[in-house]
């Protein structure tokens, strides 16, 4: 009887045995799970830094360069001799289109800072968007004739409705949404080509379609484009301006309004961008009567 018992024992703890091995080798796997997991991370991380430098070092290019143009145009414009007056208009335009590409950039940077620090929310009112949109392209007006380009805009109303130029949405935020959009037109449209800006006001929802005949996106970077850390062009002296922030920036605005943004694009054959915003369901007696201030006004003409 002890013999049996001590046959028993001596299987229980062979099966002790056995269940700890195999709890050891479990917890081992899971180790080994855990550190490629953590080396991912790492190496996630570390990706990360390195476009965040890479962004950084975009953006302070993009700062930098019209500030010292600025202040190099701003110089020789003092050394000029009364006598060529044609030649310090041409150069008070280009301290303009440097100033104007300085402060659009400063607003994406701003409106991106404070989308990181989730301090940003929409503040609705009642916008004529006809009027809104004709302000914006006109804000380009010299940006578009420097590239020679010619720009179609209509505004098409889909349905009847009682107001068809009003909308409740945010207008700083879809300003500054449309102005990315046309800013990388613009900056990526072959020269002399043509720009399209078609809006179409529909029942409780506003879609507008921003088309160039330029570059044009390969489809495998459709998504790089929104990403903020990343540009199609990485040269820190590219000549493009363009995508990158603007396009995250509009991303995160779109969706904070509970829009859409969806691109059409191949290479060498432009890019379509389209935006479908909801109008907002919140009360609101406030207009937007700013409409007009874009950026740097317009009403002075240059050359």
């Amino acid at each position: 009887m002890t013999k049996k018992n001590e046959e028993l024992t001596d299987q229980e703890l062979l099966a002790e045995l056995q269940k700890r091995f195999d709890q050891n080798r479990k917890a081992l796997e899971e180790l080994k799970l855990l550190n490629t997991e953590l080396h991912q991370v790492n190496k996630k991380l570390e990706e990360s830094e390195a476009l965040k430098s890479h962004f950084i070092s975009n953006i302070t290019n993009e700062i930098i360069n019209p500030f010292t143009s600025i202040l190099g145009l701003s110089k020789a414009i003092l050394s000029v001799d009364k006598e060529n007056w044609k030649k310090v208009i041409s150069m008070v335009a280009l301290i303009h289109s440097e100033a104007f590409n300085l402060d659009f950039q400063f607003r994406n940077i701003f409106v991106a800072a404070k989308i990181e620090a989730g301090e940003i929310q929409p503040e609705i009112m009642l916008v004529d968007v006809n009027n809104l949109l004709e302000s914006v392209i006109e804000s380009f007006k010299y940006e578009l004739r420097k590239k020679n380009l010619k720009i179609d805009y209509q505004y098409n109303v889909v349905k009847s409705i009682e107001q068809p130029h009003l909308f409740k949405t945010d207008p700083e935020k879809l300003k500054l949404i449309v102005a990315n959009l046309l800013s990388n037109a613009i900056n990526f449209s072959f020269e002399g080509s043509l720009v399209e800006v078609l809006a179409y006001r529909m029942p409780n929802k506003l879609k507008i379609m921003v088309r160039d005949h330029g570059i044009g996106i390969s489809k495998e970077n459709h998504k790089i484009i929104f990403d903020r850390f990343k540009r199609l062009d990485t040269g820190i002296n590219s000549l493009n301006r363009g995508h990158g922030l603007g396009l995250s920036v509009n991303k995160a605005i779109i969706e904070m309004l509970n829009g859409e943004i969806s691109i059409e694009s191949e290479l060498g054959k432009g890019a379509c961008f389209t935006i479908v915003i909801p109008e907002a369901d919140t009360l609101t007696a406030d207009f937007a009567s700013d409409a007009n201030e874009m950026f740097f006004d317009q009403d002075t003409e240059i050359f």
